[in-house]
């Protein structure tokens, strides 16, 4: 079987650039994914944070699919702790209208902020998250049922072909969740980057995948590319990207890109808290090294299709990458 590819874009406002050339570097990459052959592209949340500009990512989906014509576009992903699953399944049911066939609904567990903007965005109780997956789940494919409080509500329109539920995550639980909801699961190694957490997460996925609602396990990998033309070139642009996982007194984590924002966040919590420093995992080299250490992850976890980000400031080079990674897999089948 031949891989899958898809990227997903972070609209990252890079010094020196304004939130709208990030986002318009996001259509160019959208249009660059569509005419390199890339099978799907996603776009992010983020919150209250001026690195970030792509806050609203149904709004940008939006924008993406009248901007191309046959590639997937969808969320990586929607933080639906936050909303309504009524609303989210109406704005996707709008969107999937509107490009039948072509829209992705990719579901995070993470806030997409610090706690100033999670308590912004939650002004009631925000409710249990597997509750929440069920809701949307279902009105994203016809009327509440007899058993709901609001039995008959629809989440209009209904579309021909709704949007196709993706469940993110970076730990076991994430994983369980999705298997027990028979949902394809994207494990994002670029946020966790514990290769043993990984493999657990993907093996209870297979294990307690629950076959019954009538889908197949689909398992990818989400992770960090940079592909140059050299290696020295390549190393150069990944920098010295970090991963920071913040620890709260009451056992919630999250992971965050830099020291600064983990104390941030703690101070924002009003708790204590420890955070733990890592290297970010990047596959980086030339397109070969890339394809290599692709192919190599392909076996460890058994995934027939990867996400890649590419966190590169030059947008020319990230276009590169890109554009490099397709060639090095295309050569395989020439």
């Amino acid at each position: 079987m031949a891989l899958k590819f898809g990227i997903l874009d972070q609209s990252i406002v890079f010094p020196g650039q304004t939130p709208a050339e990030a986002l318009g570097n996001t259509v160019k990459l959208a249009q660059l994914a569509e005419s390199l052959g890339y099978e799907r592209f996603w776009v992010s949340e983020h919150h209250d944070n001026d690195e970030y500009a792509g806050s609203s990512p149904e709004v940008l989906i939006g924008y993406l699919l009248a901007h191309t014509t046959n590639i997937r576009i969808g969320s990586g992903g929607v933080m639906l702790q936050h909303y309504s699953p009524y609303k989210v399944a109406e704005n996707f049911n709008v969107l999937a209208s509107l490009a039948p066939g072509r829209v992705d609904l990719g579901i995070g567990r993470a806030p997409g902020g610090l706690p100033r903007s999670t308590k912004a965005l939650q002004l009631a109780d925000p409710g249990k998250l597997d509750e929440k997956l069920d809701e949307v789940a279902a009105f994203l494919r016809g009327p509440a049922d007899s058993e709901h409080s609001l039995a008959g509500l629809k989440a209009a329109p209904l579309p021909q072909h709704p949007a196709d539920i993706y469940l993110l995550g970076t730990s076991v639980a994430s994983a369980e969740l999705a298997a027990e909801r028979g949902l394809p699961y994207v494990f994002a190694l670029f946020i966790n980057n514990d290769p043993d957490t990984a493999k657990q997460a993907f093996d209870l996925y297979r294990s307690r995948f629950d076959y019954e609602r009538g889908t197949e396990p689909k398992p990818i990998l989400a992770l960090s590319v940079i592909a140059a033309d050299t290696e020295n070139e390549a190393v150069e642009l990944a920098g010295e990207l970090k991963s920071v996982r913040v620890t709260l007194e009451n056992g919630k984590t999250v992971n965050v890109g830099s020291v600064e924002k983990a104390e941030e966040f703690g101070r924002q919590a009003g708790e204590a808290f420890t955070y733990e420093v890592r290297d970010a995992d990047i596959t980086k080299g030339t397109k070969e090294t890339a394809r290599k250490r692709i192919l190599e992850l392909k076996e460890q976890y058994g995934v027939e299709e990867f996400i890649f980000t590419t966190v590169v400031s030059d947008f020319e080079k990230r276009v590169r990458s890109f554009t490099l990674i397709k060639e090095a897999f295309e050569e395989l089948t020439v």
